[in-house]
């Protein structure tokens, strides 16, 4: 009887080399004119793989780290990448990049990174796993480094600089303004060996921590604050609100006072003195406004209600559409969507996870189901998200839970 060749293909190809060598002359002409990038090569590179760690600040980090370096990077990638249909198999035959659930520990996430790192692949990840909405770096999982240990490769950290003022997550526009991106610091496998997981989690929080919060030049749009009720939901006036933006202002929607966003990043009250300096002092507010929420006394309380697009996830698959025009509602305790003359509710505690992807769509985790819901261009999720963890920890106990998801 003929034996069945049971070895596996190799994830790392020939192919990926020559789609790299081809693509990045063109499209390094076009990230550095967009976004003004000045991009250093990391010349001690030699014929190395490594494991790049990076901060994340927009959505073309990928083409920017990939042009410090020489040959073909494997990204790790959420898998709402991979669900796409066709779309996603021509990604993955291109680049090829490495799969992760977000919500959860992805042991096939380790095991192929293990494999690539075998194979002699570079693989690249941000250990933040989210853009920042604020502009200073957000929540690093500390199950970064028992990884980094496992993989055994030198450790490249890389910064990028002023993303956040070109193009904040929040923000449909580039803005004219300035950026750079280098590598900060290389943690060779004899170096880390010796530390403790500690030691080295104090390393990369520390190298690859960025704060926009700051005055750093002036990034100019038009548009400069559109969007921007993407990230910030809770006025410092009456409390849970809606915004609405338009040009280079933000108006709560609730008591009516506006705030503009300057072209130094800054914000300025129309009239009034807003506490705030910078989008990152107003989200450090929200975030702690909603620590210090007790959802269980919200839970007859309707505190959002929106129209969306739902659609249920295949993973790496496809994702279809349920309803073009379903109510999603926020309680204190979970949410409902009703489409279709069918109202079904899922309570927090009975969703594995909510995380959104992104500007601004919204996934959540059921038993063996993944809804993706898609609002309005002023659609925030973050405030799901935020008011998720906030009821898992309050249900744990925890008086002021810091978690919150992002």
């Amino acid at each position: 009887m003929e034996k069945k060749n049971t070895k596996k293909k190799k994830w790392t190809r020939f192919r990926h080399r020559v789609v790299r060598n081809l693509l990045y002359p063109t499209l390094g002409v076009f990230v550095r004119l967009r976004y003004r990038v000045r991009i250093k090569r990391f010349r001690e590179q030699e014929k190395r793989p490594y494991l790049i760690l990076m901060n994340h600040q927009t959505a073309f980090d990928q083409f920017i780290v990939g042009m410090s370096f020489k040959g073909p990077i494997y990204y790790l990638a959420s898998e709402d990448l991979f669900s796409n249909g066709w779309v996603s198999s021509l990604i993955r035959y291109l680049v090829e990049p490495i799969p992760i659930k977000k919500q959860t520990t992805d042991l096939r996430a380790i095991l192929n990174c293990m494999r690539v790192a075998k194979e002699g692949g570079t693989i690249a990840i941000a250990p933040e796993g989210n853009r920042t909405y604020s502009g200073r770096t957000e929540y690093m999982s500390p199950s970064i480094v028992p990884l980094a240990k496992k993989l055994g490769m030198p450790i490249v950290l890389y910064r990028i600089e002023g993303g956040y003022g070109v193009h904040p997550r929040w923000s449909d526009v580039v803005r004219r303004g300035k950026m750079q991106a280098y590598v900060s610091r290389v943690v060779d496998p004899e170096e880390y060996r010796t530390m403790s997981d500690d030691e080295l989690f104090d390393i990369i929080r520390k190298e690859l921590y960025v704060d926009e919060a700051a005055v750093t030049g002036t990034f100019r749009h038009k548009k400069s604050a559109e969007y921007l009720e993407r990230a910030i939901y809770v006025c410092p006036f009456c409390g849970l609100s809606e915004f609405e933006s338009h040009k280079d202002t933000l108006t709560c929607q609730r008591c009516g006072r506006q705030v503009k966003y300057l072209p130094t990043k800054e914000l300025q009250g129309v009239g009034f003195d807003l506490p705030f300096r910078f989008v990152a002092d107003w989200y450090d507010y929200q975030s702690e406004s909603i620590r210090k929420l007790d959802p269980m006394l919200l839970c007859d309380k309707l505190l959002y209600q929106e129209t969306v697009e739902l659609r249920e996830v295949i993973p790496y698959k496809k994702k279809v559409v349920i309803s073009k025009e379903a109510t999603l509602t926020m309680w204190g305790d979970g949410i409902e969507l009703c489409f279709a003359g069918v109202t079904q509710r899922y309570p927090f505690e009975n969703l594995a996870a909510v995380t959104v992807l992104g500007k601004n769509k919204l996934n959540l985790y059921h038993g063996e189901k993944l809804y993706q819901i898609k609002g309005s261009k002023r659609f925030n999720a973050l405030k799901y998200v935020h008011m998720y963890n906030r009821y898992l920890s309050a249900k744990k106990g925890e008086e002021h839970g810091s978690f919150l998801g992002i």
